[in-house]
C-alpha cells in the first residue's frame, strides 16, 4: 500500500479531496478519466489554518503534446516554449503519484515557490 491509499479520500462533487495530516490536496479531475490514467488536473494545498494554494499538475508526456500541437498552430512561437504561473511538471500520470510529489513539496517546504497563494477561504456568506 503506498502513502496516498492510506489516506482519507473522498469524492466532494467535481472535487477529489484527499485529506492528510494538516491539510488536504483537492484535485479537479476530468469527467470520466481513471484517477491512475490523470495527465493534467487543477488542485488546492488547503491547510488546517485555512491557507490555500493553488497550482496545475502537468505530466511530461501532456507537456510534450500541448507543445506539439503549438507547433503545427503556432502559438508560443510554434511550441518552443511552455509556461504557466502556478504550474508544475511530474514524470508520471495518475493522482497517486501526484499525491506523493505535493506531500514532499509541503514536507519540504516548496510548495510556496512551486504553487500560487491564494489566500484564506472567503467565509463571508
Amino acid at each position: 500500500m503506498t502513502k496516498w491509499q492510506g489516506a482519507n479520500l473522498v469524492w466532494d462533487g467535481a472535487f477529489y479531496r484527499v485529506r492528510r495530516d494538516g491539510y488536504e490536496i483537492c484535485f479537479v479531475p476530468d469527467d470520466g478519466v481513471p484517477l491512475d490514467e490523470i495527465d493534467d488536473v487543477d488542485m488546492w494545498v488547503i491547510f488546517d489554518s485555512g491557507d490555500r494554494w493553488s497550482g496545475t499538475i502537468y505530466t511530461l508526456d501532456n507537456v510534450r503534446r500541448t507543445m506539439d500541437r503549438w507547433q503545427r498552430s503556432g502559438e508560443c512561437l510554434g511550441g518552443s516554449y511552455f509556461h504557466v504561473w502556478d504550474g508544475l511538471i511530474v514524470r508520471d500520470r495518475g493522482i497517486p503519484g501526484m499525491v506523493d510529489v505535493v506531500d514532499d513539496l509541503v514536507r519540504s517546504g516548496d510548495y510556496r515557490r512551486v504553487f500560487r497563494d491564494v489566500g484564506p477561504e472567503d467565509t463571508d456568506d
